[in-house]
C-alpha cells in the first residue's frame, strides 16, 4: 500500500526483522526510505548492507526528535506495545497515529481510551487522533482521509526539543527522570510526499 501511493517511509534504521522486510520493501518500490539509528545500536540492528538513507545519531532521545522533525504520521505494527504508546505521545504534537490492529491486536488499549472518553479523563477529540483499522489497505485509506483536529494538541512551540533544555542529559541511566517512566523507543513512522 505504502508503495502504491509513493509514501516515504522513515524508521528506526534496522535492516533486519520485520522492520527491515518493510524498509527493503518500500525502498524496492522507488520510495525513499531514512532510517535514524543510534550508534549504539547500529551493530544489533543493521545486518549487512543497509536500506535507503541511514543517518546517525548519539541517542534514543535524539533518534526520536528527529523522527518527530522528518514525519507526517506515525504508525504501531501489532508486535511491541512500547511503540503504540510511544506514537500516541505524538498525537500531543500535531501528529497523526496509527494503530494496525490486526486480528485485534490492539483492541484493549483502544477500549482503555474508549474508557477513559466515558470517565471524563480523555477528550473525545483527543481519542479521535488515534486511527486503527483491520488491514494495511484500510488503514492507509483512513490516515490519508483523516484530518487532525489541532485544538486537541499542544502548541508546536510547547514541544521542540530545542525547548527541552537540559532534559535529555539530565536522564539517568534507565532513561527516566524524576522517577517518571520514559519509554526508550520510537515506532515505524510514514512521511508523504
Amino acid at each position: 500500500m505504502q508503495v502504491k501511493r509513493k509514501i516515504d517511509l522513515v524508521c528506526g534504521g534496522g535492516s533486519v526483522g520485520l522492520m527491515g522486510l518493510i524498509s527493503k520493501t518500500v525502498h524496492d518500490g522507488g520510495c525513499h526510505v531514512l532510517g535514524i539509528i543510534p550508534t549504539a545500536l547500529m551493530p544489533l540492528e543493521i545486518s549487512g548492507e543497509t536500506v535507503g538513507e541511514v543517518r546517525t545519531v548519539s541517542d534514543m532521545h535524539e533518534r526520536k526528535a528527529a523522527m518527530v522533525r522528518e514525519a507526517d504520521a506515525f504508525v504501531a505494527l501489532p508486535g511491541r506495545n512500547s511503540y503504540a504508546f510511544v506514537a500516541i505521545q505524538e498525537t500531543r504534537k500535531g501528529k497523526l497515529v496509527g494503530l494496525l490492529n490486526v486480528d485485534g491486536y490492539y483492541n484493549n488499549l483502544l477500549a482503555l481510551f474508549d474508557n477513559g472518553v466515558k470517565e471524563g479523563f480523555i477528550k473525545p477529540g483527543a481519542r479521535h487522533t488515534i486511527v486503527s483499522a483491520p488491514t494495511a489497505k484500510e488503514h492507509t485509506e483512513k490516515m490519508e482521509q483523516y484530518e487532525l483536529c489541532q485544538e486537541n494538541v499542544a502548541p508546536h512551540e510547547s514541544w521542540k526539543m530545542e525547548q527541552l533544555g537540559e532534559y535529555p542529559n539530565q536522564l539517568n541511566a534507565h532513561g527516566s527522570i524524576a522517577g517518571r517512566f520514559h519509554l526508550p523507543f520510537v515506532p515505524d513512522v510514514m512521511h508523504n510526499h
